[in-house]
């Protein structure tokens, strides 16, 4: 089938804006508007507060946690039904297509995408922030954009908007938008406005952005949002040049369902004391995360039952593995054991001044930049200036215009002059000159990243998901500016799509910029918001310019929700090909290369030592350490700045990797994600994580590395045997063993036999794997210093008894028996996905009896790597397993294979996620686990990576600020910015990257970006003597992995005279390809005090 095509149907877009409605419905349209419409289902009904859902924890959190400090409080009220006190979408079920929206509702969940699903929001001025907030919005699939702006398209706005192009001069900015805007989301419906804007038309709207609005229209417009009934959330937003502002008013009480989108902690209790107050110990299996003040509620505790009542209770002196309960324990019944603590997340009610109140009285502003203490309350003022200068002059000051300048500063001061007590010792002149220089430029980097913090901004007025912005927050980026003083005459337009860059940063940058060689690394969801950013830019757009951009992925349609340069028409085609034709399509002078290369040691025959030494900038956009790591020693190696960025959920970080200024990708690592034991995964799973990671590894076993292993041994019986006899280990005979039940007792012919295969197979993994466990672990089992086996973490299961009226057991079997069928080639007929035909089908199915094995081995090791046991006579066994094997191959059929299956997460039709899901949830069922629906078992078990378009807009944008500075080439550390930044709650932690770590020798100094050239073909001795000439003396050479030299073997001394590469060759058995001239090796060096000096890596040139 045809993907269907994204752009709008169903209406005509007339010149003047008015609809010309050929569906046949009887929606009328004033003059002004247009509309590209689409189906939509609508079937919304008031809306819930559902924050906290658990009624036992709501009828007992009737507390108010007031907050005079910041006009918030937090509150739970006793019932989930009372009155709306914000205007939230709707939350009735509608349709989420969860292959298009996986990754954000594993940021968001299906009751945020529901009230999202169901808000209308207005965007007011089409320059590039509002272009940027607008397709935010549209990507996270809300209900409505409608488009605002009565100007027209000019060349100007080129450089910040990447819905123009030059044919769209002249037109109206929104008409212009609504086209590209529609085609990334037909569920959404894209309107404009293209008349006057009343106060009135707003009620249509649950929020309203306005980018392009004077303060007193703002505030006019603010106080009809404020008191409407329910209110309308306000966001005043706007970029001038390289500064920026938001302003959010939500309303008198706006409440916050979730804070930060975490998860509630939770702990495995050990011992809770019976005092006043009660000391609560829990297992060292994971660090506690809870916080002094937090309240928790207590389950499954035995003996001290009093605290399983689900009231919530408040904990001080949290500790990583204990806190005090602030309550009387003294007369509770004795802690046994057992019992799970879980943090209870607190709705939090906000109270947001309005624009009029707010301008004089701001508060606290959020900070980003903690070098820049004293910025936000000078551009506060510096944006009243502004609009005051708009005001009287009925235009922008003019870029490089003193004189406009001057006026502005005037300005500024005078209103600082009448703040009285508030006034500012210092106003700043030069950076108010530097505001007022570029005010009227809309860049696009700044739209971006404004873009991004402004939508995620929306999101959370549509659904009260994560914490709003409170109230005002402030950015600029002077720092991007050219380190050379500006020629004034530099800054004036020259009727090009880049004059509003130009009147930033000059034409001489503007220059570099087009002439930039520039690798762009991925081009996925980062990729796709560079690749616009770059084409704005005009980047690689000039005619030495010359932009790479390599991904060997293809488009699929869960990228769709981000990844904002794909349709549904290109899902199956190569990223990169179609990325870089959508980006000329923003602009058609850029100069861009697509390839489907992944970079690493198997390219580099592409990605050659000409094409490294020839760059001018890396751009990262991958989404794996590895590829990172392997990009950064590439820059390392050829001193190319690398800018590197990523994103999770809602968080995002950027890093700028500058030759001999920073430290590298490399040079810090995140430690390594804590692995459950073995045993904890195959026998005491104490949380639905365990659980999962076990279905995943069944299936994988089952389903692909059974079949896999099958198909080598037909292919290559004697060999495979060969290697099964010379391995001669218990997992050789577990592997042997599934082959020889493949092939033999569990090899399938119809479908009808998969059936029993698994129903057998549910009776082994959740009956009579557990009677076992039980069998030879007792409830009262003790360990051998006599202590509970089966005391906390583990937990005691219960074996499982089928009923084909459990809808689980049932859709386990259908699952499983449909998949193997699959392994097996055979057909699966219709009626096996009936449930009562199925459940026809496993009645017939005999179960035998469980014998218990007295003395089975069951593994408890925590350090143990494997759950196979090793026996002393698994040599025979294996030979008996052969002979076994021999005989059931030559009752094969002719060319007889299996289909080995490889796990897809994103196709909820091929029963991958269905199996996994029900073997998770079986086996939670054993441990009393709580269970997980298909989407969250799909997050765990498919190691979803969330992510949702603000915080990548927000990543590149800010990328894209430092990319100015590395082209200009004159920057120092204390210029560039490192961020990491969390738009939920929301925090922006900007800072100067870490320098590089220096080795000081001599008179020398060097880094890790240093790299020692020795050219002329040295031989071994002219080497030393090189270093030895630097107070250096080598005591062993490596190439690659071989020892080229190490004085401890006298025999290398032979070696003494030879050429360095020739030895490379001969011992290293090193290949040198024709395009590169020099071989590395790696020197380990000593001081002539004895002490070891760490060299840099020593480049050899031969030729």
């Amino acid at each position: 089938m045809l993907p269907r095509k994204r752009a709008g149907e169903g209406a005509v877009v007339g010149e003047g804006g008015e609809e010309v409605n050929n569906s046949g419905s009887n929606s009328s349209a004033s003059s002004g508007v247009s509309f590209l419409k689409k189906n939509r289902i609508d079937c919304f009904g008031p809306p819930e507060l559902t924050a906290t859902q658990n009624s036992k924890i709501n009828a007992c959190l009737d507390v108010a946690i007031s907050n005079s400090g910041n006009g918030s409080s937090e509150r739970v009220s006793g019932t989930t039904d009372e009155a709306p006190i914000m205007a939230l979408g709707d939350s009735m079920p509608t349709d989420i297509d969860e292959d298009l929206h996986s990754r954000q509702l594993a940021v968001y969940g299906r009751e945020t995408m529901r009230r999202l699903f169901a808000s209308n929001v207005l965007v007011s001025g089409m320059q590039g922030l509002g272009a940027e907030i607008a397709k935010n919005l549209v990507l996270a699939g809300v209900k409505s954009v409608t488009l605002h702006d009565e100007g027209l398209v000019e060349l100007w706005d080129l450089s910040g908007n990447f819905l123009f192009s030059e044919n769209d001069v002249g037109k109206n900015r929104a008409l212009a938008s609504v086209q590209k805007l529609q085609e990334l989301n037909n569920a959404v419906v894209v309107t404009t406005l293209t008349s006057k804007l009343t106060k009135e038309r707003l009620s249509d709207f649950q929020a309203v952005v306005f980018t392009d609005i004077d303060l007193q229209k703002a505030i006019e417009f603010d106080d009809y949002c404020h008191t409407h009934q329910p209110p309308i959330s306000f966001i005043k937003a706007e970029v001038s040049g390289l500064f920026g502002s938001v302003f959010c008013d939500f309303g008198p009480e706006f409440t916050v369902f979730d804070v930060d989108g975490e998860e509630p902690h939770t702990g495995i209790i050990a011992s809770i004391s019976n005092d006043n107050p009660a000391l609560v110990s829990c297992v060292d299996d994971e660090r506690l995360e809870f916080q002094d003040g937090d309240l928790v509620v207590f389950s499954e505790v035995h003996g001290m039952t009093e605290l399983n009542d689900g009231k919530p209770r408040k904990i001080k002196s949290a500790r990583p593995y204990s806190f005090i309960l602030e309550e009387d324990t003294t007369n509770f019944g004795a802690y046994e054991k057992g019992g799970i603590v879980t943090q209870v997340k607190l709705p939090k009610v906000l109270k947001f001044k309005p624009l009029k109140e707010a301008i004089k009285d701001p508060g606290d502003f959020l900070l980003s930049d903690f070098s820049k203490f004293d910025r936000p309350p000078l551009l506060h003022l510096a944006f009243q200036a502004l609009d005051k200068f708009v005001a009287e002059s009925g235009r922008y000051p003019v870029s490089g215009s003193e004189e406009d300048a001057e006026r502005l500063i005037s300005v500024a001061s005078g209103i600082n002059e009448s703040l009285g007590d508030g006034k500012l010792e210092d106003i700043n002149p030069q950076l108010l000159q530097q505001f007022a220089f570029g005010s009227r430029a809309v860049l696009n980097p700044m739209a971006a990243m404004f873009g991004g913090v402004v939508g995620q901004e929306v999101v959370k007025a549509c659904s009260g998901k994560f914490h709003p912005l409170f109230q005002f927050f402030y950015f600029d980026s002077v720092e991007s500016l050219p380190t050379e003083p500006l020629d004034l005459d530099d800054l004036k337009p020259r009727n090009s799509r880049y004059d509003a860059q130009v009147s930033v940063f000059g034409s001489k940058l503007q220059k570099k910029m087009e002439d930039a060689k520039v690798f762009l690394v991925g081009s996925g969801a980062l990729g796709c918001e560079f690749l616009k950013n770059i084409a704005l830019m005009g980047v690689s757009c000039g005619k030495h310019g010359k932009l790479t951009v390599t991904d060997d992925d293809v488009i699929e349609k869960s990228n769709l929700s981000r990844q904002f340069l794909f349709r549904d028409w290109n899902i199956g085609q190569a990223k990169s090909t179609v990325a870089a034709s959508a980006a000329t399509s923003i602009n058609p002078r850029l100069n861009v290369e697509a390839l489907q290369n992944r970079v690493g040691p198997e390219t580099e025959n592409v990605f050659d030592d000409t094409f490294w030494e020839n760059l001018s900038v890396v751009i990262n956009a991958l989404d794996n350490v590895n590829a990172r790591l392997y990009v950064d020693q590439r820059c390392l190696y050829f001193q190319k700045p690398l800018l590197e960025s990523g994103t999770l959920g809602a968080k995002c970080n950027t890093q700028m990797v500058i030759p001999h200024l920073t430290e590298n990708y490399g040079a810090s690592r995140d430690p390594p994600e804590k692995q459950a034991p073995m045993c904890t995964v195959h026998s005491f799973p104490h949380n639905i994580d365990h659980c999962l990671a076990w279905a995943r590894s069944e299936f994988e076993g089952l389903l692909e590395k059974t079949p896999a292993e099958v198909n080598a041994y037909l292919s290559n019986p004697v060999e495979y045997t060969r290697a099964m006899i010379n391995a001669g280990d218990a997992q050789a005979r577990d592997t042997l063993e599934h082959v020889l039940e493949c092939l033999d007792e569990e090899r399938c012919e119809t479908f009808e036999e998969c059936i029993p295969w698994a129903r057998l197979k549910f009776e082994d993994y959740f009956t009579n794997r557990v009677k076992q466990l039980t069998y030879t672990f007792p409830e009262n089992a003790l360990t051998s210093t006599g202590a509970p086996f089966w005391s906390a973490p583990k937990r005691f299961p219960r074996a499982l008894q089928f009923s084909v009226s459990d809808p689980g057991h049932l859709h386990f079997v259908m699952a499983a028996s449909i998949l193997r069928a699959e392994t097996f080639g055979i057909p699966v007929p219709d009626w096996a996905k009936n449930a009562k035909k199925m459940a026809e089908a496993v009645n017939k199915v005999r179960v035998p009896d469980f014998q218990p094995k007295e003395n089975a081995n069951i593994v408890t090791d925590e350090k143990a790597t494997s759950v196979s046991v090793a026996s002393i006579d698994d040599a025979a066994v294996i030979n008996d397993l052969i002979t076994r094997l021999e005989h059931c191959r030559t009752n094969l059929p002719p060319g007889f294979r299996m289909k080995p299956i490889q796990f897809e997460k994103d196709d909820d039709t091929n029963y991958h996620m269905d199996l996994i899901a029900a073997l998770a949830n079986m086996r939670a069922r054993n441990y009393s686990i709580p269970e997980v629906d298909k989407l969250k078992a799909k997050f765990i078990a498919g190691r979803v990576i969330p992510a949702i378009a603000t915080s990548t807009a927000m990543a590149t944008g800010l990328v894209c600020l430092e990319l100015y500075k590395v082209l200009d080439r004159g920057h120092k550390l204390e210029d560039y910015r490192n961020t990491f930044a969390n738009l939920a709650i929301p925090l922006f932690s900007i800072a100067e990257p870490v320098p590089p770590k220096a080795v000081k020798h001599r008179d020398m100094t060097w880094t890790v970006w240093d790299r020692w050239v020795v050219e002329n073909n040295p031989t071994l001795r002219e080497l030393m003597q090189w270093l030895q000439d630097r107070g250096l003396n080598a005591y062993s050479i490596s190439c690659g992995s071989c020892l080229l030299y190490n004085s401890m073997f006298p025999r290398h001394q032979e070696r003494m005279d030879r050429k360095v590469v020739d030895l490379a060759r001969e011992v290293a058995k090193l290949e040198v390809p024709p395009y590169r001239r020099h071989l590395d090796v790696v020197v380990a060096c000593e001081d002539d005090e004895g002490n070891d000096i760490d060299i840099p890596q020593i480049s050899i040139y031969f030729r």
